[in-house]
């Protein structure tokens, strides 16, 4: 694509200065024929003339006004000897017809954008000189106006013309920057982006998969231990374990879909998830208890509803893994601007100041993820225990003017 193509404005110069070219050459060839019609060099003219209409006319598909890139060392090979056979031939004419003279003017702008700034002023400066020489031997007098105006009148438009090419240049080194930037802002965003759905299926994975397959662990452990001398009891170890199975594979279904945890899926809302999800988490070993007011209002926003069960599933992981709890208490209190989960035990307890705010170290999760899952609603963890003495865990999300609803 020819740069006159891609610019409009570029495109309706180059028509203006064809025009202009052929304009004043007609114009000069009429007014040498009607003052010379039989001179013995009008033959010569009127061919000079038709020669030089042709090699420009030659030139107009080569981009004779486009801009030459400013990467390139020197300009292409074929436009300057178009220019240099233009500017000949206009100038033999010129010597034999001075009333071509101001055909120099179209040929200046192309001087101008074809050559490079020095090589250009220059050319400028002998086409003046030659439209000079034209003037004064046309004018029946010495003229000092006809000398100093059209140096006065081609400096001008050169001047101009080049600053206006360097704030073109610059301009286009503005656009250049603006697009290496927004290429390197869109790169940061995917590698951004990248980061929080690794961290995003980090905790999913943590909380559901990785859980389950832990339970289906000491199930299947325990099963083991047990399989010789109570086979009734090993038997429901491995039943209670094909249940974690079954419910992991759904789990992983509607994760690959990205769709909500599968226990919201069955009626009842989040306060019925809850209580599923204690009667899978209780065993000999652990008692997990729910007690969830059914809300009053509108039903909570789904995607509050599946960050709180990822906390509970969370938080329940925790405490069977860490707390060495024999019961556990999951309480769901639905008010007007917000919801708050806490997950209670009876364990060992901690002290919350040796608690890392980002994930760490191998396992990577726990409490930190919890965390991590409130603050993208907008909401607020706090974590109550001391060593002996169990574990209270607060989630708290706000539902009005915060970032939990749909």
């Amino acid at each position: 694509m020819r740069p006159e193509e891609a610019d409009p404005d570029a495109r309706w110069l180059t028509l203006v200065m064809h025009l202009t070219f052929y304009v004043l050459h007609l114009t000069a060839l009429i007014r040498f024929i009607q003052r010379h019609p039989s001179s013995v060099n009008t033959t010569l003219v009127i061919v000079l003339a038709a020669l030089l209409a042709g090699i420009y006319a030659a030139g107009v598909g080569r981009d004779t006004y486009a801009p030459t890139d400013p990467s390139m060392r020197r300009p292409q090979a074929l436009r300057v000897v178009w220019l240099a056979a233009v500017v000949l031939v206009w100038a033999v004419l010129v010597e034999l017809a001075p009333s071509f003279a101001w055909v120099a003017v179209p040929l200046i702008y192309a001087a101008l954008r074809i050559l490079p700034p020095v090589a250009a002023c220059v050319l400028v400066g002998v086409l003046t000189v030659f439209v000079t020489i034209a003037q004064l031997r046309l004018a029946p007098r010495f003229d000092l106006d006809l000398v100093v105006g059209p140096a006065a009148v081609a400096g001008f438009a050169t001047a101009v013309f080049l600053h206006m090419k360097r704030l073109a240049a610059r301009q286009r080194r503005l656009i250049d920057d603006l697009i290496r930037t927004r290429r390197e802002l869109a790169a940061t965003e995917r590698r951004a982006g990248t980061l929080a759905e690794r961290q995003r299926l980090s905790m999913e994975i943590h909380d559901t998969l990785a859980q389950g397959l832990s339970s289906q662990q000491m199930l299947l452990q325990a099963a083991e231990r047990t399989w010789d001398r109570d086979p009734a009891k090993a038997h429901g170890h491995v039943r209670s374990a094909t249940k974690i199975v079954e419910h992991n594979l759904a789990e992983a279904r509607r994760f690959v879909h990205d769709l909500a945890p599968a226990d919201l899926a069955v009626s009842g809302g989040l306060p019925q998830a809850l209580r599923t999800l204690a009667g899978r988490e209780s065993d000999e070993r652990l008692r997990v208890l729910v007690h969830a007011e059914e809300p009053g209002g509108p039903e909570l926003p789904e995607r509050v509803q599946s960050t709180l069960l990822r906390i509970a599933q969370g938080a329940l992981a925790n405490v069977r893994e860490h707390a060495r709890a024999t019961t556990a208490v999951l309480t769901l209190t639905t008010l007007d601007d917000r919801a708050v989960l806490d997950v209670a035990d009876d364990g060992r307890g901690f002290d919350p100041a040796t608690l890392p705010e980002t994930p760490q170290g191998s396992r990577g999760h726990g409490l930190p993820a919890i965390r991590a899952r409130v603050r993208q609603l907008g909401g607020t963890l706090a974590v109550e225990s001391a060593p002996g003495e169990g574990t209270v865990l607060t989630a708290t999300i706000p539902l009005v003017g915060g970032q939990a609803s749909d």
